[in-house]
């Protein structure tokens, strides 16, 4: 695949403060039992999570106290910023690349407003040159990490020769209420974590090429995730049946992907999928017809970082890449508002 953009580099960054998913628990077993008489009943979704570690961009004790748009947000972009730049140096001094080298950059994130962009704040704090092409991309959410490998894609498919950094940042922990006791703010609470990746994409190089990328949006599916804009910052919007979804109507939809390519799921020797959860995790297995715990990678990702949205995807790649290049034929996927599933092929060769 000569004319291939391929992943020259990935390299991901976490925030400093680490959160043990059993001292969260019996934080929010405090904080929420005051106004929950029910609480017990969903206390174990913290158990069952399938995590252990999370990182966030501040200590526990902050998100027991009160905090307004424009205090989450400054701290957004501040650590957003800070996340993205540390993720992106990495991956080019992987790539061998200086900053100067890039030619565009696409900067994904959903958890919070940024403008200008987290990927214009790059070019001051990167040195990145002034005429490069920028592409801010907002509410993607947890597919934002696949469907920005594909955005990146295209660009360097489009401009052969040229080098897209793509940013991928999410702070999911800034947007706790902790005045919300709604069932999908306290899984929120048990999932979410804060990180960042990044990754350099060209079709001149060495790496595993994409070869295919895409999505697919089921129609009236708009409250099953995403987010509602509350006087206090982001109200998270979670449906129950996302795991019955997931195992009803995804495989479908990869199929319908696959067949555009003349490949089908056994063509593939990997799985690279977003964990959302436990459950979310369960249910992928099943679809792709792998044992309990076949998408090993996912789990380790989930037990070890949590859901981080967007850049949870990346950790999942990078983990698999950190083995050395893979062998045949991954599918990446994911699955974000919309409702939507994204999609990207890597190939090895």
């Amino acid at each position: 695949m000569p004319d291939a953009p391929r992943l020259l580099s990935l390299a991901t960054a976490i925030p400093r403060h680490v959160l043990a998913q059993a001292d969260v628990c019996d934080w929010a077993a405090e904080l929420f039992g005051r106004s929950r008489e029910d609480l017990s009943r969903l206390l174990p979704a913290f158990e069952n999570a399938g995590i252990e570690t999370r990182y966030s961009c501040v200590p526990l004790d902050w998100y027991a106290k009160p905090h307004g748009w424009s205090e989450r947000n400054a701290l957004y972009l501040e650590h957003a910023t800070g996340l993205a730049k540390d993720a992106a140096v990495e991956a080019l001094d992987r790539a061998g690349l200086k900053a100067t080298d890039v030619d565009a950059v696409v900067a994904v994130s959903t958890s919070g407003i940024a403008t200008p962009s987290i990927d214009a704040r790059l070019v001051n704090t990167m040195g990145l040159r002034s005429d490069v092409t920028r592409l801010p991309v907002f509410g993607l959410g947890c597919a934002g990490g696949v469907l920005g490998l594909g955005r990146a894609a295209a660009l360097a498919q489009a401009r052969p020769g040229s080098r897209v950094l793509l940013v991928v940042v999410e702070l999911c922990g800034l947007t706790f209420r902790r005045g919300d006791t709604s069932k999908s703010n306290i899984i929120a609470t048990a999932l979410f974590g804060d990180g960042g990746a990044a990754a350099l994409i060209s079709t001149d190089g060495d790496g595993p090429a994409l070869s295919d990328w895409g999505e697919h949006t089921w129609p009236d599916t708009l409250d099953v995730m995403g987010w509602s804009l509350e006087d206090d910052g982001f109200g998270v919007l979670f449906s129950r049946d996302i795991p019955n979804l997931v195992e009803q109507q995804f495989k479908d939809a990869a199929v319908t992907y696959l067949e555009r390519a003349g490949l089908q799921p056994d063509d593939f020797s990997g799985f690279v999928c977003h964990p959302g959860g436990a459950k979310v995790v369960a249910a992928l297995e099943r679809v792709f017809g792998l044992a309990d715990g076949g998408l090993e990678d996912a789990r380790a990702v989930l037990k070890d970082y949590g859901n981080m949205s967007a850049a949870t995807v990346m950790f999942v790649l990078d983990r698999v890449l950190q083995r050395g290049r893979p062998e045949g034929r991954q599918l990446v996927s994911a699955l974000g508002p919309g409702f939507t599933a994204g999609f990207a092929t890597l190939d090895a060769a």
